[in-house]
C-alpha cells in the first residue's frame, strides 16, 4: 500500500549503506550553513547539490522529489513575494498599481534571501528524510544529546503519521470499492464523510496502539534498537570530503556576503 511512501524510500536508496553519522553530520552542518549565508547564492547551491545527491546517487525518482518540493517551494515563493512588496524600504524596483505597492530593491533583497535558505534548509531535510531510515535517525540524534523528550515526540509523532495514513487508505479504498467516486458530485460527499469519519478512527487506532504499548512495559521512554555508529567508520576519505565540502561552502559564504541582485 505505500510502496512509493518516504519510509519506503528511506530504507531503499542509493545512500543507505552509507555510514548514518556521515550523512546525519553532513545533512546538518550543510543546513546550517545555509541558515548562516547573507547571500542566496550558496544556500541556491546547497538546494542543487543536495537535489543531485538525492536524485543522481540515493536514486530517488524525480518526480516524487518534485512533488515532495512542490509544498515547500510554494511556500517559498510566497513568502519571496510578500517580503518584497511589504518588507523592503528604499528605492522602487517594480511599481504595482495598486494601493501604492511596489517592490523594493531592499525587500526584493530580503525576500530572495529567505527563499534560497528555505529551499537549502529543506533540501538538506529531505536528503536526511529520504536517504536514513527514522529509527537510524532517531539513534543518531540521540547519540548527538538531543533531549529526550523531543525525541520521543518525534518517534510518537512519526508513528501516527502511519496510522493515519492507513485509516486513511482504507477508508478511501472501502469507498472507492462501493463507487463512491464515480462522479463529482459523489466524490465530494464521499470525501466528505471520508474527512469526518478520519479523525474518530485514528484517535481510536491511536488508543489501540498505546494500549499496545503500555502491555509491552512502555514506561514513557522509548528506547532505539540500532546502536549508534562509531565516529571512526565514517572513514578518512569521507571525512576528508565531508571538511573540504563545509569549507568550500564557507569561503563561499565569505565571498558572497554582499552579493545583491539590486
Amino acid at each position: 500500500m505505500f510502496e512509493n511512501t518516504l519510509d519506503n524510500y528511506a530504507h531503499n536508496n542509493g545512500l543507505k549503506n552509507t555510514n548514518t553519522l556521515f550523512k546525519v553530520l553532513f545533512g546538518i552542518s550543510t543546513m546550517l550553513v545555509s541558515l548562516i549565508s547573507t547571500s542566496p547564492v550558496v544556500p541556491l547551491i546547497i538546494t542543487l547539490v543536495m537535489s543531485f545527491l538525492i536524485i543522481f546517487l540515493a536514486k530517488i525518482p524525480w518526480k516524487f522529489y518534485l512533488k515532495f518540493l512542490f509544498i515547500p517551494f510554494i511556500f517559498a515563493i510566497i513568502t519571496f513575494v510578500f517580503m518584497s512588496i511589504f518588507f523592503g524600504v528604499g528605492q522602487h524596483i517594480l511599481e504595482l498599481g495598486i494601493f501604492n505597492l511596489a517592490v523594493t530593491v531592499d525587500g526584493f533583497n530580503r525576500g530572495l534571501l529567505v527563499f534560497a535558505r528555505i529551499m537549502g534548509g529543506f533540501t538538506c531535510l529531505a536528503f536526511l528524510a529520504l536517504t536514513i531510515p527514522m529509527t537510524e535517525l532517531f539513534s543518531e540524534l540521540e547519540r548527538l544529546k538531543i533531549p529526550q523528550i523531543v525525541l520521543e515526540i518525534a518517534m510518537l509523532m512519526y508513528r501516527y503519521i502511519f496510522v493515519f495514513l492507513d485509516e486513511a487508505m482504507n477508508m478511501y479504498h472501502a469507498q472507492e470499492t462501493r463507487l463512491g467516486y464515480i462522479s463529482l458530485k459523489k466524490s465530494f460527499k464521499s470525501m466528505g464523510m471520508l474527512t469526518s469519519n478520519l479523525f474518530i478512527r485514528t484517535w481510536y487506532k491511536g488508543e489501540k496502539s498505546y494500549l499496545a504499548m503500555q502491555s509491552r512495559c512502555y514506561n514513557g521512554s522509548i528506547k532505539t534498537l540500532k546502536e549508534p555508529t562509531s565516529l571512526k567508520s565514517i572513514g578518512a576519505r569521507n571525512l576528508c570530503l565531508f571538511i573540504s565540502f563545509e569549507a568550500l561552502l564557507l569561503v563561499g559564504v565569505y565571498l558572497t556576503g554582499s552579493f545583491r541582485i539590486f
